[in-house]
């Protein structure tokens, strides 16, 4: 089980994005996009991008109540759809589920699999706070078949361009392929970890996030979390 690491609680002055993210307002992406259209006020005054709040300060939303429905959703991302940012034609994920939500992370346009799609900006900041240690499982297929010494030489950490790796759980699952639990998500980490091994990620599916699995999810389809696999997936957040 996931244990989070001791926090000493907000720090004030505190960017406005963070803040509503804190709240559970809007994502940190989704509030910039608020503060832009002059839509959050303090203390009655319309906000300006990267603006800091005090904790005495009174934040509030023009025109839009800031009480809202949350909505989280497991999504199984195509290889080929982007995460963030598209370029000019090319395909997001955002384009691909017709509601008000962000996609939490990334994964890497050459890699499938589950993503949370949330307009909870509590969930955010929680799940990719290095502060906290939260795993998430892949499955990797290779080019070349797996040394003797993988397994042990991946779960003890690998250096990655001067990065050790956080220790691991590796399974191998055929001469060419294993699953692997990370709690940190550098940016290609797995990719990177295999080539400093001598190998090539051939293929990557991300199949868990905590409590949160993939399943039989149809690449491009989507589900509603909710239930008490939301409330353990919450909880395992320290979010009530």
């Amino acid at each position: 089980m996931s244990k989070p690491a001791k926090e000493t609680g907000p720090v004030y002055p505190m960017r406005i994005n963070k803040y509503l993210a804190k709240e559970g307002i809007a994502t940190r992406r989704a509030a910039d996009e608020l503060v832009t259209r002059g839509k959050v006020l303090i203390n009655g005054r319309v906000a300006v991008l990267g603006e800091k709040v005090n904790a005495t300060d009174k934040v509030t939303l023009r025109g839009k109540s800031s009480t809202k429905k949350n909505l989280y959703f497991a999504y199984n991302k195509p290889v080929g759809v982007i995460t963030h940012s598209p370029q000019l034609g090319e395909k997001d994920i955002r384009g691909s589920v017709p509601m008000d939500v962000f996609p939490v992370g990334r994964l890497d346009k050459d890699s499938s699999g589950l993503i949370i799609l949330t307009n909870d900006g509590r969930v955010t900041d929680r799940l990719l706070n290095p502060l906290f240690d939260h795993d998430k499982e892949y499955r990797v297929r290779t080019s070349d078949p797996l040394r003797e010494s993988f397994k042990k030489t991946m779960e003890a950490g690998v250096d990655i361009e001067g990065y050790l790796t956080k220790p691991c759980t590796v399974r191998k699952t055929g001469p060419k392929s294993f699953m692997i639990t990370l709690t940190e998500g550098k940016k290609h980490q797995i990719r990177r970890m295999v080539a400093a091994l001598h190998n090539t990620v051939v293929d990557l599916e991300r199949s868990r996030i905590l409590n949160i699995r993939l399943d039989d999810l149809k690449p491009d389809a989507w589900r509603e979390i909710a239930g008490e696999e939301l409330k353990k997936f919450l909880t395992h957040l320290g979010i009530k």
